[in-house]
Order: structure tokens, then sequence, then C-alpha cells
């Protein structure tokens, strides 16, 4: 069985202008490059928080980088 990317690229019609990336491992988001708005897919209690804190940075530049290359693979 294949996994998952830990990236994916998403759109949606009804946001033609947001560009999405979706995190698929823990702890899985949504990213809306067009403003930055992070979704969350997962439930945090206190001690998840504190963890996600020191990693959400990190994740979502490598959000950032995944997108950077996913867009010069099509230039």
């Amino acid at each position: 069985m294949n996994s998952l990317p830990k990236f994916l690229l998403g759109d949606n019609t009804d946001y033609p202008d947001a560009i999405f990336i979706i995190h698929t491992e823990f702890p899985r988001f949504i990213l809306n490059l067009t403003n930055d708005e992070v979704e969350w897919l997962e439930e945090f209690d206190k001690e998840d928080e504190e963890e996600l804190a020191s990693s959400a940075e990190s994740l979502i530049g490598e959000a950032t980088a995944f997108y950077d290359r996913e867009i010069s693979r099509y230039e």
C-alpha cells in the first residue's frame, strides 16, 4: 500500500484565488497561501499546544518550500 505524500496542493472553485497546501501527517493542517491562514485538523490539549507552537513555524516553512518546489517544476 502506498502512503500519502507529506504535502499536497489543493484548490477549490469556491475559492478561485486561494492556493491550499494540505499537510497529511500529524499535526494535520491546511494552509491557505493567499492569506497564510492555517486550519488545524487535529484536536489539541495543553501539552500538544506547547509542542505545536514549537513546530508550527518549521512545518509552515516546509509547506511553503514544497509549494515553491512544485511550482518550479511546472515552469
